[in-house]
């Protein structure tokens, strides 16, 4: 235990003292996502945070390789270098996307790279668990078209969470931290030796996770981008691969962590996914064209529900630490199993109606934004009405002074997509 939480503390604070190099770089070399209408944050913001990620990633990996309580994970074992491989082309995908915008083929593409990285390096699944049903063992033909669809499935997954600053950080520290501790119980077992590396690469994901928040909580210094939110996936996916993918014996909580970092994501991902149906229906409705943007998404029903930017993401934090911890309180205490679907079903259904408001018959209907940037939209936009004026002016005076710092070839590029 000692050995991983060495692992962990050096993940942290080298993804923390990275931060700061890298925020200069990307501003250096504009590498800033600027505010736009679509976009909840309100000043330029350095990006490609996943650069601080993947290096610190390495030299945790780098210490662990060391130490010698991981010496049957890295002696005799191709595993940790697939996982390296796999997650250094993720990054380079990723960070491609994040300077230049790559096409969602090519995004593509690469997680299946990655995915087939680690399936020729054995880093696969022999068996697919279904969440609290049966264990089927996959052939020899299906082991690597389900290890890369798995992939792909977790690292989307975690970058489309990645919206607003501290989420995917703080959802993929509470999950990878509690997956730790949930092998660290089947190793106690005897479900696992001491050469599976699926533990190794969960605490490795904690330990960047939570390097990286004092950066990204809001209102955040610097973005993980496409590159960090991969990089986490890959490693999430490593990780319930070889710990979930490899045991063919029933243990309680088996079930809900072998499909963690996809079911989390998806809960969170149903929100998203309603506002996008409710959009196209009340463009249908307005006779507008889907382009024309609205009051009516996401982040504005949750101002008009109350919840600001960081109370949003404490919600959703609370809501995974809470699904942890009761999937962790069956296998240290061998009761409630039964109780587990019913309570995170419950879970789910309170996360939905705290975070779908109902329009009540006569509300005042929804404000329609301006068809072009920068019309009457920089004071609404992620600003509430009592915010003072000094601080609100404080703040786009940083934007001013951030954006100077773009090189104008990029400014140029970024408002010719807008």
């Amino acid at each position: 235990m000692l050995a991983y939480l060495v692992v962990g503390a050096v993940a942290a604070l080298a993804t923390y003292g990275l931060c700061f190099v890298v925020r200069r770089l990307a501003v250096r070399f504009g590498a800033v996502v600027l505010p736009d209408d679509r976009k909840v944050h309100a000043s330029p913001t350095p990006t490609a945070g996943g650069a601080a990620m993947f290096a610190a990633f390495l030299i945790a990996m780098a210490v662990a390789w060391r130490l010698p309580q991981f010496r049957d994970a890295f002696e005799g074992s191709s595993e940790p270098l697939g996982i390296i491989l796999a997650v250094a082309a993720i990054f380079v995908v990723g960070l491609v996307d994040d300077l230049r915008e790559v096409s969602a083929p090519a995004k593509l593409a690469g997680q299946v790279l990655a995915g087939s990285v680690l399936y020729f390096l054995g880093v696969t699944m022999f068996f697919f668990r279904v969440p609290f049903g049966d264990l089927l063992s996959l052939s020899a033909d299906l082991q690597p078209l389900v290890t890369v669809l798995w992939v792909v499935a977790i690292a989307n997954a975690v970058n489309i969470i990645d919206g607003l600053d501290g989420l995917a950080a703080g959802i993929v520290l509470i999950a990878a931290g509690a997956f730790f501790v949930y092998s660290n119980r089947l190793f106690d077992a005897g479900l696992i030796g001491s050469e599976n590396v699926g533990p190794l690469a969960a605490v490795i994901a904690c330990g960047i996770c939570l390097g990286f928040l004092p950066h990204n909580m809001h209102p955040a210094r610097i973005f993980m981008g496409d590159a960090g939110a991969m990089v986490l996936g890959v490693l999430m996916a490593s990780s319930t691969i070889v710990v979930g993918g490899r045991i063919d014996d029933q243990f309680s909580g088996q079930a809900y962590f072998f499909f963690a970092p996809m079911v989390i994501p998806i809960f969170i991902l149903g929100v998203p996914i309603v506002d996008t149906v409710f959009a196209v229906v009340r463009r249908a409705v307005r006779r507008t064209a889907l382009s024309v943007a609205d009051k009516d998404h996401l982040h504005h029903r949750l101002m008009r529900l109350g919840h600001g930017h960081r109370r949003s993401v404490l919600i959703l934090w609370a809501w995974t630490a809470v699904l942890s911890l009761l999937i962790l309180f069956p296998p240290f205490t061998g009761k409630a199993n039964a109780l587990i679907p019913l309570v995170a079903a419950g879970l789910g259904v309170g996360l939905y109606t705290v975070f779908i408001p109902v329009r009540r018959f006569g509300d005042a209907p929804a404000v329609e934004l301006p068809n072009e940037r920068g019309e009457g939209d920089e004071e609404d936009e992620g600003w509430p009405d009592d915010e003072p004026e000094p601080k609100r002016a404080a703040a786009f005076g940083a934007r001013a002074e951030l954006a100077d710092v773009v090189h104008l070839p990029e400014r140029q590029r970024r408002a010719g997509r807008g």
